[in-house]
């Protein structure tokens, strides 16, 4: 039973001084996705395709891209402001960080869908291992680029392995 209770969802709370109106509280744990427990960092990649797919689906890799950067940039201020309030500057809620990740790993996958299967799949292993430098922004945890870069990192080598696999499953 001790394992089943451990797989219940649970929602950890938002820092104190916050409520989820509050514009880093929702888009740093993408909407509430980040405070669900077990598994936050998976959860919000999960949470992330979605919307994903559905801005490539109607504005194309381009549109992908460009909303990957822009909430990067509006991600590191997002992250850095909630990993201040509660006082851990990598909050395993911040799953924004994830967010742009699994998009960047997404950009060349187009509309297909095993394409974006895969990019998932890379962009969490990627992110659980941190191969360098991913780790070097990992360790460093000061505030919400290095929260970012990290992520930001997985997803360049996941759309690698993306870019190849699309070279198998997209048609000619």
């Amino acid at each position: 039973m001790a394992f089943i209770d451990k797989l219940k969802p649970r929602i950890k709370p938002v820092p104190e001084g916050f409520t989820m109106a509050d514009w880093p509280v929702w888009l740093s744990t993408w909407f509430g996705a980040g405070r669900l427990r077990p598994a936050p960092g998976t959860i919000g990649t999960a949470a992330a395709v979605p919307v994903g797919y559905a801005i490539t689906y109607f504005g194309g890799w381009v549109a992908l891209a460009l909303a990957a950067l822009s909430m990067l940039c509006i991600g590191i201020v997002a992250a850095d402001r909630y990993g201040k309030k509660s006082g851990e500057p990598d909050d395993q809620s911040i799953v924004i960080d994830e967010v742009v990740g699994v998009w960047i790993a997404a950009i060349p996958a187009e509309k297909n869908l095993v394409c974006w299967g895969i990019a998932f799949l890379l962009f969490r292993i990627f992110d659980i291992y941190k191969p360098w430098p991913a780790s070097y922004y990992d360790r460093k945890k000061r505030g919400g680029i290095d929260v970012m870069m990290d992520d930001v990192v997985a997803g360049i080598y996941a759309f690698c392995g993306v870019a190849v696999a699309g070279l198998y499953y997209m048609p000619n």
